[in-house]
């Protein structure tokens, strides 16, 4: 019964797959502290979801050895924790990101073969996309779904087939790909995720205005973002 109101506005609704980089390899070593990176995330998501009560936000973990889901704005509005908008948000994700921060580096100090300083991006595309999957099976309409990839570590040789797979899966689909690649090369892996399914690839010089820098990225695409001027 939840998803019926979205259904009919289907034409001006988004659903925005966020795919965030938690690497301690990288971010330890990174000019932009994590907590200010995450604010400005924190921000951008929460302007999406002020801008349409039905725009969907999820929020997948990338981390070395797994990932997982940390926040969907459709359960946290069904459960009535404040619409799924600030602090519900903050409070929610910060909260499950700390845990699974913690998981991963226990799964790093329990694999015999040492740690792993690429993320798993693999892993959190297919889960992203499978949870697409879910939404477009839910009826005939449905919100307009994005991934965006927030992107730091370097890429994994051995994830290779597999990211690929997933490419050509958000490809069929007709998922576009975003990719904002923080690092100091460029990712190949990313670059292609982002040209095959139709995509915008970049990577910004200046972190220091990230939200001001996504909010408008956005806009400029027509997406989820569209009326972001207007607002400003």
């Amino acid at each position: 019964m939840a998803s019926a109101p979205s259904k009919l506005y289907a034409d001006d609704v988004s659903l925005l797959v966020v795919l965030l980089d938690t690497n301690p390899f990288f971010w330890s070593s990174f000019s932009l502290p994590f907590s200010k990176f995450l604010s400005h995330v924190l921000s951008f998501l929460n302007s999406i979801l002020l801008l349409n009560q039905f725009n969907q936000v999820v929020v997948i973990a990338t981390g070395c050895n797994s990932c997982d889901y940390i926040y969907d704005s459709s359960s946290a509005t069904s459960t009535g924790a404040e619409s799924g908008r600030m602090p519900a948000l903050c409070s929610d994700l910060l909260r499950k990101l700390d845990e699974f921060v913690t998981r991963d580096q226990q799964l790093g100090e329990k694999d015999s073969l040492g740690p792993t300083t690429s993320s798993l991006l693999s892993g959190s595309l297919s889960m992203a996309l499978c949870y697409i999957q879910k939404v477009f099976r839910s009826g005939p309409l449905h919100p307009q779904p994005r991934i965006l990839c927030l992107q730091g570590s370097t890429d994994g040789p051995e994830q290779y087939v597999a990211i690929m797979n997933a490419i050509f899966s958000a490809q069929r689909s007709m998922v576009p790909i975003d990719s904002c690649f923080m690092g100091s090369n460029n990712s190949a892996f990313l670059q292609q995720a982002s040209y095959i399914t139709g995509g915008v690839y970049q990577k910004p010089q200046q972190l220091d205005g990230l939200f001001q820098y996504l909010s408008c990225w956005y806009s400029k695409m027509g997406c989820c973002l569209s009326n972001w001027s207007a607002l400003t």
